[in-house]
C-alpha cells in the first residue's frame, strides 16, 4: 500500500522545487539551474549574503551585504553569461595602532551567478553597505515571438467563361 505523505515530507520535497517558476519564466532556465545547484551543494562559505528579487517581467535585482567594503574595493565583471562579484580590502598601514580585536570584515570574497541568455547587467549601486546590481533580459527582436497574420485571397479564374446577362425584352 502506498505511503501517504505527511506535512514534513511535503515541505522537504518542495523546499527547493523551482518547477512552478520554470513554467512561468521562459528563458531563465540556467538561472534556476544555478539556484538549485547552490541549494544542493553550497560550495561557497555563504559570504557575503545576497538576495535575488524579480522586479518586473524581464528584470531582476541582486543585492549583496558587503558592509566594511568601499566601492573601490569591489569588482563586478560579466562575461559569457556569468556575473562575478569580488571584493578585496585595501590594507592601510595604521602606524601606532594596536588592535586588541579585529572583527570588522576584512576577508576577500567572490560570488558567481550564472545568468540566463540575453540577461545584461544594467547598473550597480552601493549604499549603506549594500551592493545592488540590476539585471535586464533583452531578447533580440528576431528571437521574440510574433504573430503571423493569415491572409486570404479570393481566387478569380479568368479562364472561366462568363455567362451573358439576361436582357429583359
Amino acid at each position: 500500500m502506498p505511503r501517504l505523505l505527511n506535512k514534513e515530507d511535503l515541505e522537504m520535497r518542495t523546499a527547493f522545487d523551482l518547477t512552478p517558476y520554470r513554467r512561468s519564466t521562459v528563458g531563465f532556465d540556467r538561472l534556476f539551474d544555478a539556484l538549485e545547484n547552490s541549494f544542493r551543494a553550497e560550495t561557497q562559505d555563504g559570504y557575503p549574503p545576497f538576495d535575488i528579487v524579480r522586479t518586473g517581467e524581464d528584470s531582476y535585482r541582486i543585492t549583496l551585504a558587503v558592509a566594511g567594503f568601499r566601492p573601490d574595493e569591489i569588482d563586478i565583471t560579466s562575461h559569457q553569461n556569468q556575473l562575478v562579484i569580488s571584493g578585496q580590502k585595501i590594507e592601510k598601514d595604521e602606524d601606532g595602532v594596536e588592535f586588541v580585536h579585529r572583527g570588522i570584515a576584512a576577508r576577500a570574497f567572490e560570488r558567481r551567478f550564472q545568468l540566463a541568455d540575453y540577461v545584461e547587467v544594467r547598473d550597480a549601486d552601493y549604499e549603506h553597505g549594500m551592493l545592488t546590481i540590476s539585471l535586464q533580459r533583452i531578447v533580440p527582436e528576431s528571437l521574440k515571438r510574433r504573430k503571423i497574420a493569415i491572409g486570404s485571397r479570393e481566387h478569380v479564374n479568368d479562364d472561366t467563361p462568363q455567362l451573358p446577362e439576361d436582357k429583359a425584352g
